[in-house]
């Protein structure tokens, strides 16, 4: 079994140590093989993407753990977490072998997948929500009744790693036949034959920016919208919404060992069924269940529509 060692990443120079577990020899190497192979102190890695890597780190850590005190057949005896800063260095980890299993929306997930060779396994109700899609909306007063009553006009977005607050909007807009081009700020020009965007940072941003007009409209997810008060929503306008697609998935590097890739699936999949796992789940951003991916999850179609994307 190969193993890679020695990761550093992060923000305020954290350093840490992320050994793989992976098998680039025998993929039918039996699970007591491996653990007379390898000693018990290699570690299953876990991975996300942030700008806070404190944070994350002790939402997942719990999670890590559980897993390495049930992997222990497989020579793994600690759980260890690494946070990328971006979606780039996260697709360079899960290739090198520095991270195992990575959790994300479907978007970052695809570029990861797609330049490491990685593969999703379930899905993940974040927050209590299996699925979201995205909703443009304006102010009522504002005029702006649909997508082409946007051009012209800025718009806020979320963040560029975000599925629902950038890639579904944007790509959205652009089988739409419009030409959303990015800003830098709230004050920028927009030509007449541009919908212009602008970052927020965060839903309650963008809520906020449409609601003071900063913007002329806004993006952002189905449950987020759900959440305005109801008096508040009754001001605003919905111009659209986009398909629906899974809130998150798992994913898993493409070089596990199938053992091991299935005694993990199974782990996650059991973690709702006990106090303690249902414990876990709510640590790790109040994570309801893992399941397994259903076809209309919209792995595919997120795929399909990257190249849209790519194609600007």
């Amino acid at each position: 079994m190969l193993r890679k060692a020695l990761a550093m990443v992060g923000l305020m120079g954290v350093l840490l140590t992320s050994i793989s577990c992976r098998d680039h020899s025998d993929r039918s190497t039996s699970a007591s093989e491996l653990a007379s192979t390898v000693n018990a102190t290699e570690r299953i890695v876990l991975g996300d993407i942030s700008d806070d890597p404190l944070e994350k780190i002790d939402r997942y850590q719990p999670l890590a753990d559980y897993l390495a005190t049930h992997l222990a057949e497989f020579g793994i005896g600690e759980g260890a977490v690494t946070i990328a800063p971006d979606i780039e260095t996260m697709a360079q980890m899960m290739q090198s072998g520095a991270v195992d299993i990575y959790f994300d929306s479907l978007y970052p997930a695809a570029i990861v997948s797609q330049q490491s060779g990685a593969e999703p396994i379930l899905r993940r109700w974040k927050k209590g929500r299996a699925e979201y899609h995205t909703i443009f909306f304006a102010r009522a007063d504002s005029g702006i009744t649909s997508l082409e009553d946007l051009q012209g006009k800025l718009i806020g977005v979320e963040e560029s790693e975000s599925t629902s607050g950038y890639f579904l909007p944007i790509v959205y807009l652009l089988k739409a036949e419009l030409n959303p081009v990015e800003k830098q700020r709230e004050t920028d020009t927009v030509a007449m034959d541009e919908v212009g965007y602008v970052f927020t940072g965060e839903d309650e941003n963008t809520i906020q920016w449409v609601g003071s007009r900063k913007v002329a409209a806004g993006v952002i997810d189905s449950h987020s919208f759900s959440r305005i008060p109801e008096e508040s929503r009754a001001d605003l306008v919905i111009l659209a919404e986009t398909e629906t697609v899974a809130r998150q998935v798992a994913v898993i590097a493409a070089d596990i060992d199938p053992q091991l890739r299935a005694a993990l699936q199974q782990l996650l999949l059991e973690l709702d069924e006990s106090s303690e796992g249902k414990k876990i789940l709510t640590t790790f951003e109040e994570t309801t269940q893992f399941d397994l991916l259903p076809p209309e999850s919209g792995w595919d179609r997120i795929k399909e529509l990257y190249q849209v994307f790519q194609s600007r």
